[in-house]
């Protein structure tokens, strides 16, 4: 029981976690959360070309 408890605890905790994180990255704007924004040429986060 105490087992279920912690594991379930566990995963509301992190579920929590990562919904901030969207919310945070989302409140920077596209190219912020965006994956490519370290190699952004542009505000329209694309790769850039070599």
């Amino acid at each position: 029981m105490i087992t279920n408890i912690v594991i379930g605890g566990a995963i509301f905790i992190y579920a929590g976690w990562a919904f901030m994180r969207f919310i945070n990255r989302s409140k920077k704007g596209k190219c912020a959360a965006c994956s490519l924004s370290d190699n952004c040429s542009t505000n329209t986060c694309s790769p850039k070309e070599k």
